[in-house]
């Protein structure tokens, strides 16, 4: 394939990728491919903090909507989609979510193995979020103890998920080129405080109930009437389902969600910081974005654009 670079910025949900990427797309006429596992799902917009209509007429997007939110999605589908970006955009492209394995299988290539198995992934996902990391250890190593000793990043929950479901394939050691070290390649990332990115969180929870999440809910169950398991259990959606299930009251689903949103926000900071070498730009005024933009930009500036890898075969995570 031909040579392609990009600028990626990365960071925990709700720190203010998707501002800065798009501020600096436009004030430089870039494009922007979407590293995020949720917004490939068509008509799921406030959830997932889509951009609007009026920002995707004003920046091409990439990376959006390219699924049905009935069917499931894969690595595999989204690095097509990548593939598609790089060579149809018209100016630099901006790489930008906290999907670590979108962005890393851009930069060091994918690894071959079965296809994901969605509704096992939603079970351990959710032990995962009950019982937490040791919960995850413990299935794996009592059930498949070869897949386990396989692993030299134990730690990493996204990793032994995906374990337990080679191992259910019938794989016993994991065939993970990413499990040695963490990738050398530079990204670009914005930080928060802790405090401040949880009330973040929280208002963009509330803020999405009142933009008409259960409302959105609605459309989405009246078109496809069995969401995929991913797109069932995605934050917001599975509370907003319980809402209108009668399972929850409405501020039991925001708090939840509010919960579900910081976790993933931790699991997202520790895969950054244990998995990817990023230059990290604080977020210390996020309602000033062109100062943020200015800092990224600079950096940007002093690292270059990040070189894209590609590998043949059939990506599985």
């Amino acid at each position: 394939m031909a040579h392609r670079t990009a600028f990626f910025l990365v960071g925990p949900t709700a720190v203010g990728k998707t501002a800065v990427a798009h501020w600096i797309a436009r004030q430089e006429s870039f494009e922007i491919l979407s590293a995020d596992s949720m917004l490939v799902y068509k008509g799921m917009d406030i959830g997932t903090a889509k951009p609007d209509s009026i920002a995707r007429s004003e920046v091409r997007y990439h990376g959006i909507d390219i699924t049905s939110p009935d069917q499931s999605s894969s690595l595999a589908q989204w690095i097509l989609t990548a593939d598609e970006a790089f060579r149809v955009a018209k100016a630099p492209l901006i790489v930008t979510g906290g999907t670590g394995l979108y962005l890393r299988s851009l930069v060091e290539g994918f690894a071959e193995g079965p296809p994901p198995n969605f509704e096992k992934r939603s079970e351990w996902e959710a032990l995962y979020d009950e019982r937490g990391l040791v919960a995850l250890q413990e299935l794996l190593r009592s059930s498949h103890p070869k897949m386990y000793a396989s692993l030299s990043d134990t730690g990493n929950p996204r990793r032994l998920i995906r374990s337990l479901e080679l191992a259910a394939a019938g794989i016993s050691t994991r065939p993970d080129q990413w499990d040695a070290q963490p990738s050398h390649t530079p990204f670009v990332g914005l930080s928060m405080n802790s405090s401040l990115l949880h009330s973040r969180i929280e208002a963009r929870i509330r803020q999405m109930y009142r933009e008409g999440l259960l409302e959105e809910l609605a459309q989405l169950t009246d078109k496809y009437p069995m969401l995929s398991g991913t797109a069932s259990q995605a934050i917001g959606y599975a509370e907003a389902m319980a809402v209108r299930n009668g399972d929850l009251m409405l501020e039991e689903a925001i708090e939840k969600g509010v919960i579900r949103t910081r976790k993933l926000a931790k699991r997202q900071r520790t895969w950054f910081n244990h998995q990817a070498n990023v230059e990290w730009v604080p977020v210390e005024s996020p309602n000033n974005v062109e100062e943020v933009c200015n800092r990224v930009r600079e950096t940007w500036n002093t690292l270059g654009p990040t070189e894209i890898k590609w590998s043949g075969g059939r990506s599985s995570e």
